[in-house]
């Protein structure tokens, strides 16, 4: 890496409420001492941390997978699905951004024992632990971003991660370091967490009494007002245990996957245990949210939610933000919209019908005459439909030739859909977008949800145990997906015979979860994670995207005819991990690059 030079981003003191915490001051560039004697100063250099988290607020990389394509023709992810992604053009590095990060945690990490964040004891060992937690916590976060982007094989097949950082660098540093092993970058990583459990509370809160703080600090003489200003509800929303814990289940589920299983040093029953201790924090299949595969559209609690504060269905979610940006960008382009992201035709063949079965089975009933209807609800749900309606007018969307104005496939290149399809999860039905009566609503980025992490516990069980077997834990893969369909309405009146059929048969049960995880989490950007620590077939990679035109016969009735070749996708057999960038590569002898790049 070359040197970083700081500009550190002077944040408000320490008292405030989460949502405000990482709103920036104006510019101060300060020696590092200074933060010694001043928490505020200490707290800006990992307030950066934060700034540089990896989520993302719309899809991305999701539009070049088989899910979705972009009717923006600049698009950097367009390009790389159909042969432009190399390694000094690669839209998916997390190299520097991420280094840049861990650069600003080792700082505080390294002068956090030096810092003054009390007067006395106990607070200052309350808040020095809270802020050394997160910095583990938050180190072992972009570290696994750095890890999925840039882990991979070399030449002669060693299975590698990235250099590992754990002091921070100067002028002085030795920049021309070596690839770390996977294993390592993975030991590490859990390492940090460990680390960060064993100091940060579980979730940030107000204690009421004395008796309810922590008995390590009961015993330094803390109070609950002391407790409370280390650990309580103005802490809520960053960092803590719950999310640390979600991470890990993440990082396992990478780590045993079959990209990776070989030389990771994880198994699919540690992946499985990892998860199922967030879940059993819920109570298992029981705590899951009966909402959670439309969190989106809960307005009403949206609207009710105060700093910090997580539905249901969310581990953590990023600040609230009172705009119309995702819906400017995603309507449909007659009620003002730029329809940036159109599902493929591909992902609509995924949904089931609502009895259960895929749309390929004869025991569907699918009518390809009648394509949208008796199916899997989370298919209106997810995306917009011809004859959808949309909006805070619900104006009806026609997508069909026989429609009269933009929102028609391909009707105009630069807004209208591409496949016959419009993206609505995530967005909120109730924005105007009429720049005569324009609204706003309140959004947040889901960056961790229940649903994963079950889905994590699904597939690694599966793996592990079969898809009926427990392990140690009170429920199974078969028992996950069961919840996870009869919640959005998939075989409620008939049993689901389909879930049935499958639940003895290791590779079908996985199928099965893989399109689960498919749907449930489209738009998120994880599918084109999931198709490569999967290690799919290449053919899966390179899968054509198609598309939907409806036109109407002289009797008035639809015809639909899918569109097979809506924009072919161009990998190559060593794209399944991505490379080192060039840069990197041209300034490091030592760096190793991935095979292929």
């Amino acid at each position: 890496m070359k040197k970083i030079i700081f500009k550190l981003l002077v944040f408000v003191p320490l008292l405030t409420a989460c949502d405000d915490l990482f709103k920036p001051a104006p510019e101060n560039i300060r020696d590092i001492e200074s933060m010694y004697e001043e928490p505020s100063y200490a707290q800006g250099f990992l307030a950066n941390a934060y700034i540089l988290l990896p989520y993302q607020s719309m899809p991305s990389s999701d539009l070049a997978t088989d899910d979705a394509v972009t009717n923006e023709n600049d698009n950097s992810y367009l390009k790389m699905a159909t042969g432009a992604w190399t390694a000094d053009n690669d839209p998916l590095s997390q190299w520097q951004g991420r280094y840049n990060a861990i650069q600003y945690i080792n700082i505080v990490l390294e002068s956090c024992d030096k810092v003054v964040w009390a007067s006395e004891e106990p607070l200052r060992t309350m808040f020095n632990d809270h802020f050394k937690g997160e910095c583990y916590a938050l180190r072992a976060l972009h570290m696994y971003y750095l890890l999925r982007a840039h882990g991979g094989r070399t030449a002669d097949g060693t299975l590698l991660g990235v250099p590992i950082h754990l002091t921070s660098e100067d002028a002085t540093s030795d920049f021309n370091q070596l690839r770390d092993t996977y294993q390592k970058c993975v030991e590490q990583i859990m390492d940090d967490i460990e680390k960060a459990l064993e100091l940060l509370p579980y979730t940030c809160g107000d204690v009421a009494s004395d008796e309810e703080i922590p008995a390590k600090y009961q015993a330094l003489g803390a109070t609950m007002a002391g407790y409370n200003r280390a650990f309580g509800d103005h802490m809520k929303g960053k960092i803590d245990g719950r999310v640390t814990e979600a991470l890990r289940a993440q990082v396992a589920l990478l780590a045993a996957s079959p990209a990776y299983n070989d030389a990771s040093g994880v198994t699919w029953e540690q992946a499985a245990d990892d998860a199922a201790i967030v879940l059993d924090r819920i109570g298992g299949v029981s705590g899951m949210d009966s909402d959670g595969w439309k969190w989106f559209t809960n307005t009403t609690e949206i609207g009710n939610l105060t700093a910090g504060e997580n539905p249901a269905e969310i581990i953590w979610r990023g600040n609230m933000s009172d705009s119309n940006d995702w819906e400017s960008d995603n309507y449909p382009p007659s009620i003002y919209g730029n329809g940036r992201v159109n599902p493929t035709q591909n992902l609509v063949d995924a949904f089931p019908m609502a009895n259960g079965y895929p749309i390929t089975e004869s025991a569907s009933e699918y009518n390809a005459n009648d394509p949208y209807t008796g199916r899997d609800p989370r298919l209106g749900s997810y995306i917009v439909l011809n004859g959808s309606k949309m909006g805070t007018s619900s104006s009806e969307i026609i997508t069909g030739t026989y429609g009269t104005n933009s929102d028609v496939i391909n009707k105009e290149g630069s807004k209208s859909t591409r496949t016959g399809y419009y993206m609505r999860k995530l967005l909120r039905s109730d924005v105007n977008l009429n720049p005569q009566s324009s609204t706003t609503q309140k959004h947040y980025v889901a960056r961790i949800r229940y649903t994963e992490i079950f889905l994590d516990y699904a597939e690694s069980a599966n793996e592990a145990w079969g898809p009926t077997g427990k392990g140690s834990h009170t429920y199974s893969a078969y028992d996950v997906i069961k919840a996870i369909r009869q919640r959005a309405g998939i075989g409620v009146d008939n049993g689901d015979p389909y879930l049935e059929s499958v639940k003895g048969d290791v590779a079908k049960m996985r199928e099965l979860i893989r399109n689960e995880r498919r749907l449930e989490l489209c738009f998120e950007n994880f599918r084109f994670w999931d198709l490569r620590r999967w290690k799919v077939d290449l053919s899966k990679l390179n899968e054509t995207a198609r598309g939907m035109q409806i036109s109407k016969n002289a009797d008035g009735t639809l015809k639909y005819a899918e569109m097979s070749s809506i924009e072919v996708r161009n990998y190559k057999d060593y794209m399944y991990y991505g490379p080192i960038p060039y840069s990197e590569m041209l300034k490091w002898s030592n760096l190793q690059q991935n095979k292929g790049w």
